[in-house]
């Protein structure tokens, strides 16, 4: 699939497997859609093609290097001028839609937002110059997240959810990837595919994702199964750093048996320092979001400043004494556990998880 839209567009989210071949970058594409706002569409037609003959040597070398197809031995602008130049009323009625017959192994799908003139008019181009397989994708980026979020809203959880529970820095992610080494396919990993460890410093030395973006992988993987039966999450708040959890979802998670994980807090200052300081890169992120916390705790503490001075162990505890530990707990009211694990250690932790799921899997259900 080649996704024509622009950088921004395609960064936002895309088909899974898609390759951005931007028909326009994005100060192009910004620039047509004010002339189409303020001086209507064919004025938007007009500079759009004349950027299309310019780039459009590079365009389809792209897009042939992208299928791993040889360079054209055609004059292209000639031929985009020709497609081109009886306006955009006249190209858009040239380009009739017909339906594709069943893909054959070397088609070539286009996209763009809606399915309209920008992939249409480069599947036309594509066909002309002897690229038989090209075809465009009905309705474009916009079909499939229709798709993606009907599919989403039609998802089933399997048997048996479990939500792994307990304070900030016990390492819940660590224990969560550890099942999946130990039982592959059981565990949903939500911060994984948010790009987002769920905190105010969540996003540090990470690339947060969409909320598009974040539906998209999760329709992925919870197509792909959990053929055990059981599903493992970390239990979340609604959000994800800025990603929403599906209504599906969260009803799913509402309902699920919980598993207390705990930790010493010397063991919990080990595994948020670790994470925090993987990337030393991400340090002035995580500087700007620590003068952001100083502001809502009482007598707003100087925690940039102890980061300055490397004071990485007293930063640490007083952030979770202060800021953490009060927050989990009053969204913890009321919850009930199934199990308590100690997870000193991640692998450990998961084993027994594991033990306990799988023994409760076995029980007779009333």
């Amino acid at each position: 699939m080649i996704d024509l839209r622009a950088p921004v567009e395609f960064a936002e989210d895309h088909a899974p497997g898609a390759i951005n071949v931007p028909l326009f970058e994005d100060d192009t594409r910004a620039y047509v859609g004010l002339l189409y706002r303020q001086f209507g569409p064919e004025a938007a037609f007009q500079e759009g093609r004349a950027a299309v003959v310019d780039g459009v040597e590079t365009l389809v070398n792209n897009i042939l290097a992208a299928i791993g197809r040889p360079a054209p031995a055609e004059d292209l602008r000639a031929r985009v001028l020709e497609l081109t130049s009886e306006g955009m009323a006249r190209m858009e009625g040239a380009l009739e839609l017909c339906p594709a017959p069943e893909l054959s192994e070397d088609a070539v799908v286009f996209t763009c937002a809606r399915g309209g003139l920008r992939s249409r008019s480069v599947v036309a181009l594509m066909r002309s110059i002897g690229l038989d397989a090209a075809v465009g994708l009905e309705g474009g980026y916009r079909a499939y997240r229709r798709s993606v979020m009907e599919r989403l809203g039609e998802w089933q959880p399997p048997g048996l959810v479990v939500s792994l529970r307990g304070l900030t820095g016990v390492g819940k992610t660590l224990v969560l990837r550890a099942i999946e080494e130990l039982r592959p396919g059981w565990t949903l990993d939500l911060e994984g595919i948010a790009g987002h460890r769920s905190s105010l410093l969540g996003m540090v030395g990470l690339a947060p994702v969409s909320q598009k973006a974040f539906e998209s992988g999760l329709l992925r993987r919870v197509e792909r199964g959990f053929p055990a039966g059981v599903m493992v999450v970390e239990g979340e708040s609604r959000k994800v750093g800025d990603a929403v959890i599906p209504s599906t979802l969260w009803s799913a998670m509402g309902s699920a048996t919980n598993i207390e994980i705990t930790a010493q807090t010397s063991r919990r200052v080990t595994v948020l320092a670790e994470d925090y300081l993987a990337e030393p890169a991400a340090l002035p992120v995580l500087r700007q979001q620590l003068e952001t916390v100083s502001k809502r705790m009482q007598g707003e503490p100087d925690l940039p400043g102890m980061l300055d001075r490397r004071e990485i162990g007293p930063l640490v505890e007083l952030l979770l004494e202060r800021y953490y530990d009060p927050l989990y707990r009053r969204s913890e009211s009321g919850k009930v556990y199934a199990a308590k694990v100690d997870a000193e250690n991640a692998e450990e932790a998961a084993a027994e998880v594991v033990r306990w799921i799988e023994s409760e899997a076995q029980r007779p259900r009333e």
